[in-house]
């Protein structure tokens, strides 16, 4: 999902207008557009403003003119909430797979009419299928990213490089940065130990805390914005992210910091998609909107703009986004993992049930205590 990527510390456009409520109707051709902050190329850096492009195409393509109002929120759970309470009205989201997958049950999305879509065909088939849309009816993926551990080469040994057990080194106690989050940080430690980390199993989440409470002499700090400047100043050495957000690191990092990263054989996987809410005043004319965005010239602006891998044919094919990315980088972000789907679907992140999800807060309660 999109990993609190200095979210929402800029809203890319404001809402020329209060938005209403789900039901009501406006004569104006409007789109409303919920997203996460950073997670769409706005024109900063001599980079394309998407969202103005848009706008522009339409008025050529369809002869009216059309203003997108493009707001962000900073969480998953923000998003569910603002539209669960049926006082607003957006057109597009672009929520994170498990998030997906609970709207779906809740009935919260619109199935797509891919006629108005024609672009889909260039998502690659290792995106089809999956868990929280396994028919493929309520939304196409937008980004996905894969988690990884950062690491300073100038002290970390690389022979202790390659699996989760560096974050847990004591040789780099005071230097390690583990994630503020219940899911995650278990995660870290359910990916160690070979632990399925969507168990029900409340046996497994107690050897999964106890391998936590294990780590805690190491941790330097408990982190999720934070990460960013303590690993670019090198003021921690180890933390666990995303690779997009590697790279905004990499580029910021201090003279005497050296920045490297590999993905641990078991990991995270995330999946973030463009979806239609119920509350939508404008059906069509979203799924024209979310179209556009699988265009070529859009979806590598993006693409480049927000550093995170895109399952769009048209975006990692290209041989001139390949050279802006860079060899590395290119291959960090995709790397040869072999068949995606099998992977996700094995590693990926699901719901978890309000008992279950209780107990977990309840263990991290216990871990962040000792």
């Amino acid at each position: 999902m999109k990993k609190i990527k200095l979210l929402c510390l800029s809203v890319t456009m404001v809402c020329a207008f209060l938005l209403t409520g789900c039901g009501g109707k406006s004569n104006k051709k409007v789109l409303n557009v919920y997203n996460w902050g950073e997670y769409v190329s706005d024109g900063s850096d001599d980079s394309l403003d998407t969202i103005k492009a848009f706008e522009e195409w339409y008025a050529e393509t369809y002869n009216e003119e059309v203003t997108v109002n493009y707001s962000t929120y900073p969480s998953n759970e923000d998003m569910y909430n603002k539209i669960a309470s049926n006082a607003v009205s957006y057109d597009v989201i672009i929520p994170s797979d498990y998030m997906i997958e609970r709207m779906i049950k809740e009935d919260m999305l619109e199935p797509l009419n891919f006629d108005n879509i024609p672009n889909y065909k260039y998502i690659d088939q290792s995106f089809r299928g999956l868990y929280y849309d396994k028919k493929d009816a309520y939304s196409i993926p937008y980004t996905y990213g894969i988690v990884g551990i950062i690491y300073d080469a100038n002290v970390v040994d690389k022979k202790d490089v390659g699996d989760w057990d560096l974050m847990w080194n004591d040789k780099y106690a005071g230097s390690i940065l583990q994630y503020n989050n219940s899911r995650d940080a278990f995660g870290t430690a359910m990916y160690k130990l070979g632990i399925d980390v969507n168990t029900k199993d409340k046996a497994e989440w107690d050897r999964a805390a106890e391998e936590l409470i294990s780590q805690r002499p190491m941790v330097k700090s408990y982190v999720m914005d934070e990460i960013f400047n303590m690993m670019e100043s090198g003021e921690a050495s180890i933390g666990s992210y995303y690779a997009g957000d590697y790279f905004i690191m990499k580029d910021a990092q201090a003279k005497n910091v050296d920045l490297q990263f590999y993905y641990p054989e078991k990991t995270n996987f995330f999946v973030d998609a463009m979806c239609i809410p119920k509350c939508t005043q404008d059906k069509e004319l979203a799924e024209i909107f979310i179209n556009y965005m699988l265009s070529k010239e859009a979806a590598i602006a993006n693409a480049e703009f927000i550093s995170y891998a895109s399952p769009n044919k048209l975006v990692y094919e290209d041989k001139g986004y390949m050279e802006d990315m860079g060899e590395d980088v290119y291959k960090t972000l995709y790397p040869n993992i072999g068949d995606f789907s099998k992977k996700y679907n094995e590693f990926a992140y699901r719901n978890m049930d309000q008992e279950l999800l209780d107990y977990l807060n309840s263990l991290w309660e216990t871990v962040k205590i000792n």
